[in-house]
């Protein structure tokens, strides 16, 4: 095993504890709840993630990249959600991922076009897929209203195909990543699933066969009080979670699985800044727990040897190779200096996982404050077949 000092830097490590830890709680919930866990692998990924996130389920993955199909139908998954509104332009290579592996990609649309242009590719190409109509239950960024007028001509589009077969209707509820605790996350939670069912009472009052029900985000998955009429959650960064999760009450600091190992490269007295080799790139510019908490910077800093915070530091300032950690306080830098002398290494905990992990290839994979890497987990990048 590699001792995680010998690490390069910028690097990403996993607390696989904290990962199969996470992946346990959410499993409970489906379960209490009585439907499936389709997670959402965008966040993770990997291979290694999806086998704990499935473990107990039916083995059923959401995916947002043609890279991300591809990657997880060669490792086995072969029921897989493509939750992006269907560009005909990306039929060929999901038809090639379901030719050459044996899976199942189910597509997603909201507008007549959509469908027709994927159904005449599909058709020409020999293909069939199911398609899952996207349901706008309040995030505003996609879909048809469960009430509009749309929805029927929609999915009598599907029905009308002869390469496409409608599965159901799913929504996500985005919006509630901007919104805290409990009560207003569970409202948004409420109207989500209360959306998408109602999509799917007026399909079939008109006969139209609906077999999914979908809905799905981290934070109502959490807070959802009840999933009636409901059939498959969705959620993705629960895996390993991240400071915007932590911002709005979701989850602790502990259940954060994954980090940035940084090398501290620099002292700039004049600026009172300590200089990482972790920068924009590698922790991403997101700081979307800002909106409900202040002090986080790029990510908060901990030492190498855990992911507990060190009391009033953070990443002040990013370049695109450099971090910069301040300290509150102007007569706390020289504490600060010796507390990160060059070399040291220390961890960042993420605002949003799912950015920081996507540029990376790998996993280091670390179990709480030990000092050997435990395994590497490959992951997939980019957004197309042969990424």
């Amino acid at each position: 095993m590699t001792p995680v000092a010998e690490l390069t830097t910028p690097a990403l490590l996993l607390d696989v504890a904290v990962l199969e830890r996470n992946c346990d709680a959410m499993a409970q919930r489906a379960a209490r709840h009585g439907v499936a866990l389709r997670p959402h692998l965008k966040t993770a990924k990997s291979a290694e993630v999806a086998r704990r996130a499935t473990r107990g389920q039916g083995g059923g993955l959401t995916v947002s990249t043609v890279a991300e199909a591809a990657y997880f139908a060669r490792h086995g998954f072969t029921d897989l959600t493509y939750a992006v509104g269907i560009d005909a332009n990306k039929i060929d290579a999901l038809h090639d991922i379901q030719r050459t592996s044996g899976a199942r990609v189910t597509l997603l649309a909201d507008s007549i076009e959509a469908v027709q242009a994927a159904g005449s590719r599909a058709r020409t190409l020999g293909a069939t897929f199911r398609v899952l109509l996207e349901i706008d239950t309040g995030g505003g960024r996609g879909g048809v209203g469960p009430h509009d007028d749309d929805l029927l001509p929609l999915a009598r589009e599907v029905q009308r195909s002869e390469s496409l077969s409608l599965a159901g209707v799913l929504t996500h509820a985005g919006h509630s990543y901007h919104v805290r605790g409990g009560t207003a996350i569970r409202a948004i939670a409420d109207a989500e699933r209360a959306g998408a069912v109602h999509a799917a009472e007026r399909l079939r009052a008109v006969g139209i066969p609906v077999e999914v029900v979908s809905v799905g985000s981290t934070p109502t998955a959490v807070c959802a009080q009840t999933l009636e009429g409901v059939t498959e959650m969705r959620p993705g960064v629960y895996t390993f979670f991240d400071l915007d999760q932590v911002a709005r009450g979701i989850c602790g600091v502990e259940d954060i699985a994954l980090s940035v190992l940084a090398t501290v490269i620099g002292h700039n007295p004049r600026s009172r800044r300590v200089l990482i080799d972790a920068g924009a790139l590698a922790l991403s510019k997101d700081q979307s727990a800002a909106e409900f908490r202040s002090g986080l910077g790029f990510g908060l800093v901990c030492q190498a040897d855990g992911t507990v915070p060190m009391p009033g530091l953070c990443v002040a300032e990013l370049h695109q190779e450099h971090g910069l950690i301040a300290c509150e306080g102007d007569d706390n830098a020289q504490a600060m200096f010796r507390a990160l002398p060059l070399g040291a290494r220390v961890r960042v905990l993420p605002h949003h996982a799912c950015m920081t992990a996507a540029s990376y290839d790998r996993y280091h994979v670390v179990e709480g404050a030990g000092s050997d890497v435990q395994a590497v987990w490959d992951k997939a990048r980019g957004w197309h077949a042969g990424a």
